[in-house]
């Protein structure tokens, strides 16, 4: 009769090295979680604050499955703006008040993908808002901040001195397509080179953040 195999049987030191391999690969696939993608539909109020001290409420309505996206910004006693983005690259900046301020931004890339916070640097856990959260740095362009628990975003902090603070955050809820239309004198012919609407929209407000939001990842992320 055939005897039974014996153990393979290692020294301590062997041993020991196995152990600290396997606590450290285990270690390390915790240590670094990865930021939810976003809702394919979501809105979501953002209470926004730059290095001046300008305060902003953005009334934000995401709706990838349609290509586009909102964003409604409203100044402390000041402007309300709207800032429609579709997935063909085309931006509409516009007023709806007696001014009938416009003015069009044309971009290689489209809406803002779902998974744009892929290839984030994670930096850890913070307090903030009073949520402890996963943090990701992306091309030191934005801090994001996700609740461990919920995986909900709660706080963004931008490389201009800008920060936002999500206030609500409704997944699936959609704005009626007859809410998506620009008005027809974004539609003039030499809109863009006539347009009074602020040139802080390239660099500085929120309408100017989100923009450069596109063009940052989408674009440091192919088609």
């Amino acid at each position: 009769m055939a005897s039974a195999m014996k153990p393979m049987s290692y020294p301590p030191l062997i041993l020991l090295l196995i152990s600290c391999v396997n606590v450290f690969s285990i270690a390390s696939k915790i240590a670094d979680p990865t930021p939810a993608a976003w809702p394919h539909q979501f809105h979501s109020i953002l209470f926004m604050n730059n290095s001046a001290g300008n305060l902003q409420v953005v009334d934000l309505w995401y709706d990838w499955p349609n290509g586009r996206n909102f964003n409604i910004i409203q100044n402390q006693l000041g402007k309300l703006l709207y800032d429609l983005e579709w997935d063909n690259g085309t931006s509409y900046i516009y007023t709806l008040d007696s001014n009938q301020e416009c003015r069009t931004l044309r971009f290689p890339v489209g809406v803002l993908r779902p998974n744009w916070l892929e290839g984030a640097n994670y930096l850890g856990q913070q307090q903030v808002d009073g949520f402890l959260c996963n943090v990701w740095e992306k091309v030191d362009f934005i801090w994001y901040y996700e609740d461990v628990k919920t995986k909900r975003p709660v706080y963004w902090a931008f490389y201009t001195g800008m920060v936002a603070h999500v206030m609500t955050f409704e997944v699936g809820a959609v704005l009626e397509d007859k809410n998506w239309q620009a008005p027809v004198y974004c539609f003039k012919e030499g809109v863009e080179e006539r347009s009074p609407v602020l040139e802080s929209v390239a660099g500085g407000g929120s309408s100017g953040v989100f923009t450069l939001m596109r063009g940052v990842f989408d674009g440091s992320m192919g088609q």
